[in-house]
């Protein structure tokens, strides 16, 4: 993109914060800021996931909506062979790969079961709009081209490390289009009628919405471990989804 990247960082309410830092430590974020309460994570001192502790919360419930995974955008593809190399090495909790045509993506879970996906962006000249509408899909990821091309592996990720989009389970695909719609996201594509994906700028997404939970999934409730937020330089006053999801400013 030819601007300032949108989105800010992610915010996880979590059950053992002391956990979940030992483990994203050794995924590779460097810690930026932290106490007993949360903590703070990025690349390079640009803040990517936010931990809130959550004293007596619960697990969270099927049938509600929430975080499908939030994904990490590294600056190259030869880095993300170097981070699946390392995956492998140190048996990060490797959960699935896949080629998406305009990405080439891994995929884990943290502890508690957030998803996480680490990916890297095919060129823009490469991206397809069969139909007007851009082609998005799942295919196999070729691990020995990309493993050819890795850069050495390193414990932490690199500058130029960004919050690349955050994918969410909702109840009502509609609904959730319309307010991110009002935000200034546009549909750049869909997968049949349980996925969609929004964007600025034309990007691939920094947005997907999905059903994957089902239809009328309950909205986020406060006690509940999970997404919290995200920040965007596209508010300037915080707002909540349609999810309970809470859509704030930076800083």
């Amino acid at each position: 993109m030819d601007t300032v990247w949108p989105l800010g960082p992610v915010e996880l309410k979590v059950l053992d914060l002391e956990r979940e830092v030992g483990f994203y430590e050794w995924f590779g974020l460097t810690q930026i800021s932290g106490d007993s309460r949360r903590a703070v994570f990025g690349a390079d001192g640009s803040a990517i996931l936010r931990l809130t502790a959550l004293p007596d919360g619960r697990q969270r419930p099927s049938h509600t909506a929430g975080l499908y995974h939030f994904a990490i955008l590294l600056p190259s593809a030869e880095e993300l062979g170097g981070f699946l190399q390392r995956a492998l090495e140190e048996r990060l909790p490797l959960t699935g790969t896949a080629d998406h045509f305009v990405s080439q993506a891994l995929y884990f879970d943290d502890p508690e079961g957030n998803g996480i996906e680490v990916y890297a962006d095919r060129p823009r000249t490469e991206w397809q709009y069969p139909n007007g509408r851009l082609s998005i899909g799942t295919d196999h990821l070729d691990f020995e081209r990309l493993l050819r091309r890795a850069s050495p592996s390193q414990k932490k990720l690199s500058g130029g490390t960004v919050l690349g989009h955050v994918h969410l389970n909702v109840g009502d695909l509609d609904a959730s289009q319309a307010f991110y719609e009002s935000m200034g996201m546009e549909l750049m594509a869909e997968a049949g009628n349980v996925m969609r994906f929004m964007s600025w700028e034309g990007y691939h997404h920094h947005l997907g919405i999905n059903l994957l939970e089902g239809r009328g999934a309950v909205a986020v409730e406060p006690d509940v471990r999970g997404i919290r937020s995200f920040e965007t330089g596209r508010v300037d006053v915080p707002r909540t989804d349609p999810n309970g999801i809470l859509v704030t400013p930076p800083g």
